[in-house]
């Protein structure tokens, strides 16, 4: 038997993922390695002995007994840690495996009961701001981004994010012939369109500059063809899909089934517990949404050759282009 069908690692191929990325379970395994957070405790020692390793793979200086096992682990750490375009550490709180870890408080936050307009603020502020920096950590690199644009992003967003969970309370509260209690249900749900809408405005302002300057596109060899701004396009419009379609199960399973637990008698007696059985069911409906949402499109997405810049059409035989749209 082969070692593939023993452990079920295949052949290693740098730079290609173990699972089919043309399908969406394919993907959703993948992402699940990206986001795998084991991978933050990962040392100083260990990240440099994967990267060393993936590049004496490279070299063809791969010692005997090093298994396709130990390949794939020494890339998925550097998938989960390193930037793809810079080749830089990134921050781990900014990691795509630090999304969820991080970011169960703050999901927690947004979905307490009785939030007074401060809290409010407040919970959608620091979200959002975390998104930004999640956003801004992982967007297509190929090209550099002024600073300045960055602050423009990020004060959009968050501004965003603020306004519409105050207009929609504001708008509940002052509504007429809807029972205190009908409020307090929909109040709980505040949250999901004020995120959505947000977070795509997020990402959109965040990494309006790859629009402004475009991104590597590449042929099947890995080769730079060119810069595009039609690729850069698609590749925020995929990323904004994926940022709408996560808070969904993260906001809206929460209060439906805290709504359900607390008509119950076990409930009435334990009302100290609603903290804790809050930020467990945010943390676990968080867990579950970010890989099915990242796993929507590839991480190396493609784009037809005919489709982008003319420039680029004339030096390339290819009918397909890749690029990196970031995460």
């Amino acid at each position: 038997m082969s070692e593939s069908s023993l452990t079920g690692y295949p052949p290693f191929e740098i730079g290609k993922s173990r699972f089919d990325q043309s399908t969406f379970y394919g993907r959703w395994r993948h992402f699940l390695d990206v986001i795998d957070p084991r991978t933050l405790l990962v040392g100083e020692e260990r990240l440099n002995a994967s990267l060393n390793l993936l590049e004496d793979f490279k070299q063809g200086n791969v010692l005997p007994g090093v298994t396709n096992r130990q390949l794939w682990e020494a890339q998925k750490i550097k998938q989960a840690t390193m930037h793809p375009d810079t080749g830089e550490k990134i921050f781990m709180p900014f990691r795509m495996a630090g999304f969820v870890p991080f970011g169960a408080p703050m999901v927690t936050g947004l979905l307490l009961p009785n939030q007074t307009f401060a809290t409010m603020i407040f919970w959608q502020w620091i979200n959002q701001s975390h998104n930004a920096c999640v956003n801004y950590a992982n967007r297509n690199a190929t090209k550099e981004t002024p600073t300045i644009r960055f602050v423009i992003g990020y004060t959009g967003a968050v501004s965003a994010a603020m306004g519409i969970a105050v207009g929609l309370s504001t708008l509940i509260k002052r509504a007429n012939g809807m029972s205190p209690g009908a409020k307090l249900l929909i109040q709980r749900f505040v949250p999901f369109p004020a995120v959505a809408t947000a977070s795509v405005c997020n990402v959109c302002l965040m990494r309006f500059s790859e629009i402004y300057e475009g991104i590597d596109v590449l042929d099947e060899q890995g080769n730079v063809v060119g810069n595009s701004k039609a690729a850069a396009k698609k590749a925020l419009f995929e990323v904004a899909q994926t940022r709408m379609f996560l808070p969904a199960p993260i906001l809206i399973i929460p209060p439906i089934i805290m709504a359900g637990i607390e008509r119950t008698k076990w409930w009435a007696r334990n009302p100290r517990l609603h903290l804790p059985v809050n930020a467990t069911i945010a943390t676990a409906a968080f867990a579950f949404a970010l890989p099915l949402a990242i796993a929507l499109f590839p991480q190396l997405s493609s784009i037809k050759t005919s489709a982008v810049e003319s420039d680029i059409q004339s030096k390339t035989s290819s009918p397909i282009l890749f690029y990196n749209k970031g995460l």
